[in-house]
């Protein structure tokens, strides 16, 4: 290849690079805006359903539950049909139900349908965690990805800023005014190409199936891969076979449960305890937090660019490591400043850090037979903490106090996260996939 054909392939690949990670973003924001429109609209959509608090709570259990299956269902889905199939799919399957939300006339079908919606769109996540790590350059897949998180934040502008332009219309209407957007990522993801190394995996397959060994190792020496786990399967390599894959997603799992759990006291029922613990008016609350994802944006980035340098293990473990103690600090503290000041901290480590270098992290940790169902896994692993952590806040203050559930699910669970971290394995930053785990 010459110098000037070396060249237009790099200045290719790099316009695809940054096809890719918009088109990622965007469909990270809509997914965010999905999830942040059902919280901005529960109270018109309570009164329209005349919804107790109780009931709204069963609401957020089924939709919770619903992501918790089809994270596992888009796991398997990646791994079988393909990482831009899966794409496709939850993009398309989440616009329509998120269009159908316009025309719910009781209760149950708005719990279909928004668990629908709502569980098909997280999947987003983890389908953009496999293909687009599995496609950047390696010397800077995770600084890249967290551009894709902080699509996040972004998400929660939009949700906030339509809900105040069209709200006045009807809560229904916002859900139809998030279609198009949808429909138009759709059409841009048509692009994207589907995953070097999934197509390798299923030749490979393919050629151990009708035992053509000269395929094998041809495919072997493209990119080495462990051909007698594939006789396995991949969900017996990731729970039933012993070694450093299963190891791996228990370490991981252990953390990202304990980390989810604390989440729901820091970042889902957040509003609640600033105005009933620490008197905070509702307002005082939103602008708090309003603010600190809109910087937010910012320490994802942060994020991915300390994992690059310091590796993302460790910008975990210190993340981790602060929740715990910041949010026992946070408990004792009454100035609103300082109540501001480390919620802004603890906002930082439990969003913009930890997934800036997280999800990056997860993708690196597992070989390419078993990383899309690890992921799927892992993806069910966030929602099941929420589950769990928004169970025992119910609990905890039904038997006890707020103060006993803060203390519980903030500070014990939150230092347990921190523990968790320090057991990762330690990933150099900057290796090919393949170099990581085979």
């Amino acid at each position: 290849m010459t110098a000037g054909e070396l060249s237009t392939t790099e200045e290719r690949n790099r316009r695809y690079t940054i096809y890719l990670i918009v088109v990622a973003v965007l469909g990270w924001s809509l997914a965010s805006y999905d999830s942040n429109i059902l919280t901005l609209t529960m109270p018109d959509i309570a009164s329209e359903f005349r919804l107790t608090s109780g009931v709204l709570g069963v609401l957020g259990f089924i939709v919770y539950g619903a992501e918790f299956v089809l994270a596992l269902f888009v796991g398997w889905g990646m791994d079988r049909r393909g990482r831009k199939w899966m794409w496709m799919f939850c993009l398309l399957v989440a616009a329509l139900f998120t269009g159908l939300t316009f025309f719910v006339q009781t209760f149950w079908q708005l719990a279909v349908v928004r668990a629908l919606a709502s569980g098909f769109a997280q999947a987003e996540l983890a389908v953009s965690i496999t293909l687009v790590n599995e496609q950047v350059p390696s010397r800077r897949r995770g600084l890249l990805y967290s551009i894709v998180q902080g699509g996040w934040p972004i998400g929660v502008f939009l949700a906030s800023g339509l809900y105040l332009l069209v709200g006045g219309l009807g809560w229904r209407t916002v859900y139809l005014f998030g279609v198009i957007p949808l429909i138009i990522v759709a059409i841009g993801r048509s692009r994207i190409k589907e995953s070097e190394r999934f197509q390798h995996l299923k030749a490979m397959r393919a050629a151990v199936a009708s035992d053509d060994q000269q395929t094998v190792d041809r495919l072997q020496a493209e990119r080495p891969m462990d051909v007698d786990d594939l006789h396995r399967g991949s969900v017996r390599q990731l729970f039933a076979t012993p070694g450093p894959v299963r190891t791996t997603l228990v370490r991981l799992t252990i953390a990202w449960l304990c980390y989810s759990t604390a989440y729901v006291a820091t970042n889902v029922y957040i509003t609640y305890w600033l105005t009933t613990a620490k008197g905070w008016t509702s307002g005082q609350a939103a602008t708090l937090l309003l603010v600190s994802g809109g910087i937010g944006f910012f320490f994802y980035l942060f994020g991915g660019v300390l994992g690059e340098r310091f590796g993302r293990r460790n910008v975990l473990v210190v993340s981790g490591v602060l929740v715990g103690p910041l949010n026992l600090v946070l408990l004792l503290v009454d100035s609103h400043v300082w109540v501001a000041v480390l919620f802004f901290i603890v906002y930082q480590a439990t969003n913009g850090t930890w997934s800036g270098a997280g999800y990056a992290y997860q993708a690196e940790s597992f070989p390419t037979r078993v990383r899309a169902p690890a992921v799927g896994w892992m993806g069910a692993m966030f929602v099941g903490g929420l589950m769990v952590g928004s169970l025992l806040w119910t609990i905890l203050n039904e038997v006890g106090t707020l103060t006993l559930a803060w203390l519980v699910i903030g500070v014990a669970i939150g230092v347990a996260q921190g523990i968790a971290t320090f057991f990762l394995p330690n990933i150099r930053p900057g290796q090919e996939l393949e170099q990581i785990a085979t």
